[in-house]
């Protein structure tokens, strides 16, 4: 069986799960989410306090889709409970980030601003000129819109100039020695 497909998703008392129609739905005090179960060899017991993903059978499309929709739907639990969120750091002379109403621009070294549009369900914070904050309650929409915001300028390797995660470390690289 599945090491990650096996464990139990643990539901708190504020957090209700029902599935109808092939299709699960996760209530939070955060919002709803739902995910649509498409393999029918995977089956769900839902109580009050845990959900159980388990399996039909053993062939390999199945075995994958047990710990992956296990670690969907834990994701989702965590999500309409307490929210996702991911922090991006600006390094370089005169780079800033601000909002305008809910976009938020950019200014990282390009002749105009970059403005991205936060998709529905994601907030975008400047929590300093510098440091912007991505909150929401899917994971992935998160995770995908703070990708987009860092792919508008990777760090470079030699000075760091660039959008980066809060906890990435960026590898140097040694610059020219020339006349020594």
């Amino acid at each position: 069986m599945s090491r990650i497909g096996k464990l139990l998703i643990a539901l708190s008392d504020k957090v209700k799960a029902e599935m109808t129609n092939g299709k699960i739905v996760v209530t939070g005090p955060l919002g709803t989410l739902s995910q649509e179960i498409r393999n029918s060899d995977i089956d769900l017991s839902i109580t009050k306090e845990e959900i159980l993903v388990t399996r039909k059978n053993d062939k390999k499309e199945t075995r994958a889709a047990h710990g992956l929709y296990r670690s969907l739907i834990a994701n989702m639990v965590e999500g309409v409970e307490k929210g996702f969120s991911k922090n991006l750091v600006i390094n370089g002379v005169g780079y800033r980030a601000q909002m305008q109403g809910n976009k938020l621009v950019l200014n990282i070294g390009y002749s105009h601003p970059v403005t991205i549009d936060p998709p529905a369900g994601v907030s975008i914070e400047c929590v300093s000129a510098t440091e912007i904050a991505v909150k929401g309650i899917d994971k992935q929409a998160v995770g995908q819109c703070a990708a987009d915001i860092k792919s508008a300028r990777k760090p470079d390797p030699y000075h760091g100039y660039g959008v980066r995660y809060k906890d990435e470390t960026i590898l140097r690289k040694e610059g020219k020695t020339a006349g020594s």
